[in-house]
């Protein structure tokens, strides 16, 4: 029997874990920040109570504690507080290393404490930072801390990563194991209107701080000293990158999640989306929300809100899994021929489903303005080059149904086809929300007494899903290189017309933690 690679013992002891610290984002002006401060949490400790799906599509009833809540809950962390989590850290000689931590960087430029406040920079907020995990590190004895951050915190981190620490010659991943972001504008913020005016006077003012999202600010603040070229970014120069090699941080080591519904954001805080556009979170534009190589996921969720990345069970289940999940699937589209007919463009729409959720935790939809674009291939009779779908992180030591032996997610696929003349779009044989090929692929991850891997088409099997069982023997690994699974799964018989004879999806499993 063909096994998948040897996994972590499964419980995790609170040996086994490392401390998280939370980095909020983006403040805005001296009243923001007197805002900001006020809360003991930074925000980190709101949770929510509505969620977009129920009859009619009307909101309905779904309490989310809070991200802080539910990992001292579901992973048993602790938060530590004793008339403030600094103070616990100055006057406690050792801390448990399973333990959450909020990176208070803000109070120092709050005017509401009577002291003179610091002008912020995020420069001294990351710095401020490593100050921080070097005293945890000290109290807890943890090798490494993990991050997480939402909005500008991620900048914030990455200034750490890329700047402040390898400017002392220290190598980053000394430091922080993991980073995981919601909805940080790693490719700074623009805006669909003024034709770049408003980010010229924002950048050139720095109107309420708002030039730390610009590109000579980020530039300066992500590039190590050694590395600068003067004050203005090359051309070449993208702020979303994390240069890899030695000294720096892997960038697999890192999660974006990226939310897609601007709508909410409006909603939620009377700003109005239309100035960053649809394609965007309310704030943060899609294609600046995530670092090239990283992993992540993509959910209809606004920038904050009641509808917000940050208090929402799809942003707690994805960074649940990363941190501490056992085994990383990836699944990606190869061997495919589409029709070459020039005048017809394909997307790809993907949902990630994991049994036992009440969400999905990766949705990529041409409603929510992010499909994937399926490529052509090059040459006539070659295959188009492969498409990354969906990465997801399973934990062998979670409950499962009873008398169920495996893990089991569905990766929903659906193939749609878009004809133009001269670049507008013809509607003559076009059937609206109707795809070319829909189908889910069901997965089944045993480990234990039953390793292995089963996967079988939704078509495919007769009644329900929940009655499903994987029968034979598991897919064979075609990898013959240790600590790494890989195989190909058919796409059904009456796929072959539209995706030619070879389309596969191919299926790899590598321990993670």
């Amino acid at each position: 029997m063909e096994s998948i690679p040897p996994l972590p013992e499964p419980a995790m002891s609170s040996q086994d874990k490392l401390p998280i610290i939370y980095v909020r984002g983006f403040a805005g002006d001296t009243s923001g920040i007197n805002k900001a401060v006020t809360d003991p949490f930074y925000g980190f400790n709101e949770g929510s109570t509505h969620v977009r799906v129920g009859p009619g599509e009307k909101p309905t009833f779904h309490q989310f504690e809070s991200p802080l809540l539910r990992l001292h809950l579901d992973e048993g962390y602790h938060i530590l507080v004793e008339g403030g989590q600094e103070s616990y850290l100055d006057t406690h000689p050792e801390i448990p290393p399973d333990s959450i931590w909020v990176h208070r960087f803000y109070d120092a430029s709050a005017t509401s404490w009577g002291a003179k406040p610091r002008e912020f920079r995020l420069e001294d907020a990351a710095t401020d930072l490593l100050r921080l995990i070097e005293k945890i590190k000290a109290k807890s004895g943890a090798p490494r801390v993990h991050l997480v951050a939402h909005s500008m915190g991620g900048l914030v981190c990455r200034c750490l990563l890329q700047k402040v620490l390898p400017d002392r010659g220290t190598d980053p991943a000394e430091h922080v194991d993991k980073l995981f972001t919601y909805g940080t504008p790693h490719g700074g913020i623009s805006f669909d209107v003024g034709f770049g005016v408003l980010e010229r006077l924002r950048d050139t003012f720095g109107i309420q701080g708002g030039d730390i999202f610009g590109p000579r600010r980020m530039y300066a603040y992500l590039t190590p000293d050694a590395e600068r070229r003067g004050d203005e970014p090359p051309d070449d120069w993208d702020a979303r990158a994390i240069p890899q090699g030695p000294g720096r941080f892997p960038v697999r080591r890192v999660f974006c999640l990226v939310g897609t519904n601007p709508a909410d954001y409006e909603v939620a805080l009377g700003m109005s989306s239309a100035v960053v556009g649809a394609r965007s979170d309310g704030l943060v534009q899609i294609d600046k929300a995530a670092v090239p190589g990283s992993h992540g996921a993509f959910v209809h969720r606004s920038h904050s809100g009641r509808y917000g990345l940050v208090n929402s069970e799809e942003g707690y289940q994805n960074l649940r899994r990363f941190l501490f999940g056992d085994l990383r699937i990836e699944a990606e589209l190869t061997g495919h021929r589409l029709p070459a007919d020039p005048e017809v463009s394909w997307q790809a729409e993907v949902l990630l489903a994991i049994r036992g959720l009440p969400v999905v935790v990766h949705e990529r939809q041409a409603a929510h303005w992010c499909p994937l674009a399926l490529p052509k291939a090059a040459a006539e009779g070659a295959d188009a080059p492969p498409v990354p779908l969906a990465t997801t992180f399973l934990r062998t030591d979670l409950p499962r149904p009873a008398g169920s032996p495996t893990m089991r997610y569905a990766l929903h696929v659906r193939i749609l086809s878009l004809r133009s003349n001269r670049r507008i779009l013809s509607f003559g044989d076009h059937l609206e929300q109707t795809a070319d090929f829909a189908d889910s692929l069901v997965v089944d991850v045993g480990s234990g007494a039953a390793p292995g891997i089963w996967a079988t088409w939704n078509s495919l099997i007769p009644g329900t899903i929940k009655d499903h069982e994987p029968q034979g023997s598991p897919l064979t690994d075609e990898d013959p290189a240790a600590g790494r699974w890989v195989a190909h799964v058919p796409f059904p018989e009456t796929t072959r017309p539209l995706l030619g004879e070879q389309a596969r999806l191919r299926l790899s499993a590598t321990p993670w933690r």
